[in-house]
């Protein structure tokens, strides 16, 4: 249910099972469904979106396909019949909640469904307002309405040199916004998959209530805004306070300023940030000539957490306070520009990491940033050298600031290997070919960067990492709270181990499959069994979950993290009791023998053909069944002639799957004899999957 970007192959062979399978399972419900739609809403939600998890549909991924994407990408011509995009959605998200697919960290069905009504009737608007156009359908749309035949490519291409001359008329105003849209990067096709993070523990919210009110930064934030309170301080006409309230708050919130001799406020640094912080925050507003403490916020001020998490947020919008010019003498460094970017990039780079960050790691990973967006004279080593110096003491503040408020914490010892060079030396020599010299100086590659300067700074990092202790840099729990929430925001996956303790026993093993490591699967699986009270019965739920399972290779993936998670030697037993059950015993037998606990031998006949079954079965899934599947067993030839026809003579359980691989068989193979028995003639599933839109 979720593939990378690169995947192409495999994600197209799982949508086209997934759709086929939708289809059938519709036509069955007598609910409607169209099958090109229904790839298309797939491929929103693998290509548009920051986390591509296929049974995660919350009300923006929603709305964002029905009134974006479709409209940006789905072109519908004169006399064709308007598909039923509501009404596929809705039929698909039944399906995969009805299929154990849906990902139960998503809303419930009813809430998704709710989402679709929402915006449905917005939906036939959407797709005729040429605004929301893509290109291609722009000047599609164009050409059709012009009389010009779009699926005739010559007359196609005619018209697009018509309109590069000029001589074609268009809606001006419409392609603008178009133009617009793509150059700003608001277009749902504009979005990059974010890589995905591993999976993280908190504690309480309680605890880390506690945490927060710890922090002095909370303490100075909540004191400022108890002082200015609802009657107002006076400040300057320029917002700033006056030097003998100024002394009166630097003593009161003990901010460290020295005041001896200060003639403005604004030579008073930490207070400075601290009334910037608290502005940015909220927490207080300048109106005429006074500094209120802000209503609306003493909810916040009374709990140290959302304060904290209010200060955290915060802190994107402190550039001009923390590292902006000081005067016209001053200029800002490279971060100044790319402050929000830069700061996003080393908090998400921080989070979930199993050990702390090396400051020289994390320096040259944010020095690459610069490289890539700035242009860079390589001749000019000393003025980039005070270039990027300039840079890391502004990076150095950022990190104080963090620090201060208690996101991170700073240590001293050795990096772990993990971040010495990387040994890339088996990846072939496409990757180091095609990587930029920049990443494989950072990585230090050995030969892939030829720049003798350039291996001559990667030999200096490493040595940095290795001649001694160095700084090491890690989230604390509430900064890692903090950023989870920021990544969910974004629409990213962020794991956290407990949060499927309410999970069904389907949805918690498809989750551990898909995106939990080995430990954090077993602690994860661990809290699941004691919320259930009896063992034996949680287990029973969760080899029940893999029973009815209708795709094989779920079912396999599934069956394969629970035998992972469960204590050392309680996996085999489980198998070993799971081999002598009808129906999972093909996926049992698949593990035992995957796991080389289980040799061709010590199989019985009837065993063998089981596991020949399941084999086929699955591969055929991963074929995406269909055309895929029928390809597949066409190379083989006569061994996959014989090994269907030994496959369908065991006694597996999923008899409509074998049913499926005879009718594929036939099609692929032309048997019609008696070694695969009488195929008739194959049906389609109903629907309308077979009529084509142009995207």
């Amino acid at each position: 249910m979720r593939f990378e970007p690169e995947a192409e192959e495999e994600f197209e062979a799982a949508r086209g099972l997934l759709a086929d399978r939708l289809v059938r399972w519709a036509g069955e419900q007598g609910l409607p469904v169209d099958g090109y739609m229904a790839v298309t809403v797939l491929d929103y939600r693998h290509l548009a979106t920051a986390d591509g998890r296929l049974g995660l549909w919350e009300s923006r991924h929603v709305e964002e396909l029905l009134l974006s994407w479709l409209p940006q990408q789905v072109t519908e011509l004169t006399g064709e019949e308007r598909a039923d995009a509501p009404g596929t959605l809705r039929t698909l998200l039944r399906y995969l909640h009805a299929e154990q697919l849906a990902d139960p960290r998503g809303p419930s069905l009813q809430d998704s469904l709710a989402a679709v009504d929402g915006v449905a009737e917005q939906h036939l608007a959407a797709m005729t307002d040429r605004t929301r156009w893509g290109l291609a359908k722009f000047w599609a749309m164009t050409a059709a309405e012009q009389g010009v035949d779009v699926q005739d490519g010559a007359a196609f291409q005619r018209f697009a040199d018509r309109a590069q001359r000029g001589e074609v008329a268009y809606d001006q105003q419409a392609l603008a916004a178009i133009m617009e849209r793509r150059l700003t990067g608001r277009a749902p096709s504009g979005v990059a998959r974010a890589e995905p993070q591993l999976p993280v523990m908190l504690p309480s919210d309680d605890e880390l209530r506690r945490r927060a009110e710890a922090s002095t930064t909370v303490a100075q934030l909540r004191g400022l805004a108890e002082w200015a309170g609802q009657g107002g301080r006076p400040v300057t006409a320029t917002g700033r306070l006056r030097m003998a309230e100024a002394r009166e708050l630097v003593d009161v919130l003990g901010t460290g300023d020295r005041i001896e001799g200060v003639r403005s406020s604004a030579d008073l640094p930490r207070l400075g940030l601290l009334m910037e912080w608290a502005k940015k925050a909220r927490l207080v507003r300048g109106v005429k000539g006074r500094l209120y403490a802000v209503g609306k916020a003493r909810p916040v001020l009374a709990d140290p957490l959302q304060l904290w998490l209010r200060a955290f947020d915060a802190c994107f919008e402190l550039r001009q306070a923390l590292i902006g010019p000081r005067s016209g003498w001053h200029v800002e460094s490279m971060l100044f520009d790319v402050y929000d970017d830069v700061l996003d990039d080393v908090l998400n780079t921080l989070y979930s990491l199993p050990y702390p960050m090396p400051w020289p790691r994390l320096r040259d990973t944010v020095h690459l940033a610069y490289r890539t967006s700035f242009q860079l004279d390589a001749g000019l080593d000393l003025q980039n050298r005070m270039w990027f110096e300039h840079a890391d003491r502004d990076l150095r503040a950022v990190l104080d600031l963090l620090d201060d408020l208690g996101a991170i914490e700073r240590d001293r010892g050795m990096a772990d290997p993990v971040f010495l060079d990387v040994d890339l030396s088996d990846s072939g020599p496409e990757l180091l070919a095609g990587m930029p010299p920049e990443l494989a100086e950072l990585l230090g590659v050995a030969g892939a960067a030829t720049d003798p300067a350039a291996r001559e700074r990667a030999d200096a990092r490493r040595e940095e990492l290795t001649a001694g202790p160095v700084e090491l840099i890690r989230l604390t729990e509430l900064g890692t709270k903090a950023v989870r929430q920021r990544l969910l925001a974004a629409g990213r996956d962020a794991p956290l181990v407990g949060e499927l303790a309410q999970a069904s026993a389907a949805g918690l093993l498809g989750v551990l499959a898909e995106d939990y490591d080995p430990d954090a699967a077993r602690t994860e699986l661990a809290g699941w069994i004691t919320a259930r009270g009896g063992r034996e019965g949680a287990l029973r739920q969760l080899t029940d979950a893999v029973r009815t399972m209708t795709f094989r290779t779920r079912a396999q993936a599934m069956l394969d993290v629970l035998l992972a998670a469960l204590p050392d030697g309680e996996g085999e037993g489980l198998l070993r009791t799971l081999r002598r059950d009808a129906k999972l015993a093909p996926l049992a037998l698949n593990a035992l023998a995957h796991r080389e606990l289980l040799s061709p031998e010590d199989m019985t006949d009837a065993e063998s053909l089981l596991v020949l079954a399941e084999s086929l079965l699955q591969l055929v899934e991963l074929a995406g069944g269909g055309d895929g599947a029928e390809e597949m067993l066409r190379a083989q030839g006569s061994q996959a002639r014989d090994a269907v026809a030994a496959a369908l003579d065991s006694v597996h359980p999923d008899r409509a799957g074998l049913d499926e691989l005879r009718q594929l068989a036939a099609r692929a193979l032309g048997t019609h004899g008696a070694r695969i028995g009488r195929v008739p003639k194959a049906r389609r599933p109903s629907g309308k999957s077979g009529r084509k839109r142009r995207r």
